[in-house]
């Protein structure tokens, strides 16, 4: 190796210049970049061609519906659910299924005097919305701090970390990633709602003892409750997706969609307190759906304007949602540079 100073301006640049032989030092020379240097192959890369099967197409898509789901319960693998994330949504389980005890101990207790914890937690039309729409806690606590937790990062960090290369550099089409990516959503939300839903009704039956007759008398409104909740989780997941698709950060879908439901929320309250109109209701996706609730379950109706309005606002939110989030995932890279 050997070290010369060059003048350059003024100043004094150190040129380094490497020296070797084939066989010792006794016949040294520079090496310079030069075309006939030999300098041999620093690597080789060939490409051949994939001799084997592929999995099927339901195993590609439930790698990307395991990758999310399974990650609530084990990071290894998964997508890395924060442990706050993780802590929060199990509080929210914990409360939405709350009533349980309460049904528990008035099957010990024979319900208090004159049946009151019966009126208070047992199966009727109002304690069934509750379950499911009822403002507080559910739908001003726990579904919409569920669904932002959920949806955040969703799609938004594919499109920030280039993950979605990954995705569409394998066989997985783009209609197959936005299916899956809804259904690992709605699976989350409906575990939370629809389960907590279903074992209210089921374990209340069994804690008190119910026959066949309380069943028949109880089925339609259990079932009218049941479409109130798929309803709820597909209009969330919809309007989660298609904000979680339109940014790069997840705390931005979070924090939007929370501002949408409580924001038209508070803005229709307001007008309907100022001017006793609710028909800016319409634009609250709560609402809406609380209205078609209250109908279902043949419950007084708390909206002064026409219940197919909220219907045709209902279709719509569901509707623009998964346009804009189908438009969203068609734009996503399918290389990283």
């Amino acid at each position: 190796m050997s070290e010369d100073l060059v003048d350059l301006d003024g100043g004094q640049t150190r040129m380094e210049a490497a020296y070797g032989s084939d066989d010792g030092d006794n016949d040294s020379s520079a090496i310079v970049a030069k075309e006939e240097a030999a300098l041999g192959a620093i690597f080789e890369q060939n490409y051949r061609s994939w001799d084997g099967n592929l999995g099927p197409r339901w195993v590609r898509n439930y790698a990307i519906f395991r990758h999310h789901v399974f990650g609530l319960f084990t990071s290894k693998g998964h997508r890395n659910y924060n442990p706050f994330v993780r802590l929060t949504i199990l509080v929210i389980f914990i409360g939405a299924v709350s009533p349980i005890a309460m049904l528990f101990f008035s099957s010990l207790f024979g319900g208090g005097p004159d049946g009151f914890i019966d009126k208070m937690w047992g199966v009727n039309r109002s304690n069934l919305w509750g379950q499911v729409l009822g403002y507080f806690p559910r739908n001003l606590c726990y579904w919409p701090l569920l669904t932002a937790l959920v949806v955040g990062g969703m799609i938004s960090d594919d499109r920030r970390n280039g993950t979605s290369a990954i995705y569409f550099s394998r066989p997985v089409t783009r209609v197959d990633y936005t299916l899956m990516k809804y259904l690992s959503v709605a699976v989350v939300l409906g575990f939370v709602i629809i389960f907590s839903y279903m074992a209210y009704y089921t374990l209340a039956i069994v804690f008190k003892g119910e026959g066949w007759a309380f069943l028949i008398d109880t089925l339609p409104m259990f079932l009218s409750g049941l479409l109130c909740s798929i309803l709820l989780v597909i209009t969330y997941t919809s309007i989660g997706l298609a904000l979680s698709s339109i940014s790069q950060s997840r705390f931005f879908s979070a924090i939007a969609f929370l501002s949408i439901i409580y924001g038209t929320k508070l803005v229709a309250l307001l007008v309907d307190l100022q001017f006793e109109t609710s028909i800016l209701y319409i634009l609250s996706p709560y609402d809406c759906l609380a209205h078609l609730g209250q109908w279902l379950l043949g419950l007084e109706l708390n909206y002064s304007h026409s219940l197919s309005l909220s219907i045709v606002s209902l279709i719509l939110m569901n509707v623009v949602s998964i346009i804009i989030l189908v438009s969203r995932v068609s734009s996503l890279e399918v290389t990283r540079e």
